[in-house]
């Protein structure tokens, strides 16, 4: 099992997510995580879509993703030729007692604080999986009311 990160440049049109996300599942495949949002041309979107798979079944997703019209261009995000993040939002109970503690954490991996509340702080972190992957596990003495990340989204790294 291998995981693919695909960058996706698409028509900014309505129902392209849906036509997407449709051919994934008649096909039986599981999308990982997908981010999508308007380039810098509003003519075009860039959608990243994380799958996990065999070598086979990763060929063939990409092979479908190209004959759909909507798919201007496809590209594969790998390690060494691109820079991929993920943002995570993270509410902590954190009382008056414990913030300290929580903000020595957050330092550490340069996450922000941006709200405080007299029980609970919430937390931003960018950066790779690993990272915000490795930070929530940091976090395991703590209770952790909410969380939501955004999955990966990245580039192609300048010629």
């Amino acid at each position: 099992m291998r995981r693919m990160v695909l960058s996706l440049l698409v028509d900014n049109t309505a129902g392209v997510l849906s036509r997407i996300s449709g051919l994934f599942s008649r096909r039986g495949y599981n999308i990982d995580s997908v981010s999508v949002a308007e380039t810098e041309n509003p003519l075009f979107s860039r959608m990243t879509v994380a799958v996990t798979g065999e070598e086979l079944t990763l060929e063939q997703i990409e092979k479908q993703l190209a004959k759909l019209e909507d798919v201007r261009e496809i590209t594969e995000l790998t390690d060494g030729n691109s820079v991929c993040r993920e943002l995570a939002l993270i509410v902590v109970e954190a009382g008056a007692t414990r913030r300290q503690e929580v903000i020595a954490v957050a330092d550490i991996f340069r996450a922000n604080i941006v709200d405080v509340a007299p029980e609970t702080m919430m937390i931003e972190l960018t950066g790779n999986q690993g990272k915000v992957d490795a930070f929530i596990r940091l976090l395991d003495g703590f209770t952790i009311q909410k969380l939501v990340r955004t999955g990966v989204t990245g580039l192609i790294r300048g010629q």
